[in-house]
């Protein structure tokens, strides 16, 4: 009996892995021209962009704070080009599928990583930690063992992790003053924008060039171009 109950468990994997392997199949199909070429051209101007966060940290919490957040913002477009861009056999597809939509949430999580290290005191510090993190954390699990995930599951799960950056607000707002604060949020209404937009299909202007998953794209690249500046506000005082 047990054998079988493993049997019906390995079978239904398997069916898993065929249907987004010919999900990712029909997509690869009908992709447009211009899917991925924003974060490909994103992955090496967020490698330049890090580096600076990471040379202007003068402190070392500083900079393990940019480090992290440098390697969440050029792997997020980094991955996602390599998925997006080459087309990759069915399987090999759904494995990068896994590993993108995985992408997200470290990406998420470096992204509160500063805030928290270099603004937040003693426990609400690790508080915010263990919440992104562990958040990141189970994202990438469902990840890697949901991968036909419905997209509305993903999408409210990326926008409640992003939105956690909200329990850092008055510190924020005490240490870099409004303009911090008009940053995050025009950067979360972007990504919020983005994540419905992914999650709808629609508008899908040009599907043959530019379609709703590119501008999705483009959401995320001003959203995290945004959250880049603000980040680079916090930077600056550790730098002087």
């Amino acid at each position: 009996m047990v054998k079988t109950a493993r049997k019906v468990r390995k079978q239904a994997s398997e069916a898993v892995d065929r249907a987004g392997a010919a999900a990712g199949e029909a997509v690869a199909k009908v992709k447009p021209r211009l899917r991925g070429v924003i974060h490909q051209y994103s992955f090496w101007v967020a490698i330049g962009l890090a580096l600076v966060l990471v040379w202007r940290a003068s402190t070392a919490r500083g900079t393990v704070a940019m480090a992290i957040y440098g390697v969440g913002l050029v792997g997020l477009f980094g991955v996602s080009a390599l998925y997006h861009r080459p087309d990759w056999k069915p399987k090999a597809r759904a494995w990068m599928r896994r590993l993108d939509h995985s992408m997200i949430y470290v990406f998420i999580a470096a992204s509160v990583t500063p805030f928290a290290l270099l603004i937040l005191d003693g426990s609400m510090a690790w508080i915010a930690m263990a919440i992104a993190w562990g958040g990141a954390l189970l994202g990438v699990l469902l990840s890697v063992l949901w991968v036909n995930a419905p997209k509305w599951l993903n999408v409210i799960i990326y926008a409640a992790l992003g939105w956690v950056g909200v329990i850092c607000a008055p510190q924020i707002l005490s240490a870099l003053g409004w303009w911090a604060i008009v940053g995050l949020v025009l950067s979360g209404v972007l990504y919020t924008a983005g994540a419905v937009i992914y999650a709808t299909g629609r508008p899908d202007p040009a599907p043959k060039t530019f379609g709703y998953h590119e501008l999705f794209h483009s959401m995320v690249t001003g959203a995290a171009g945004t959250h880049y500046l603000v980040v680079a506000l916090l930077v600056l005082p550790f730098a002087v």
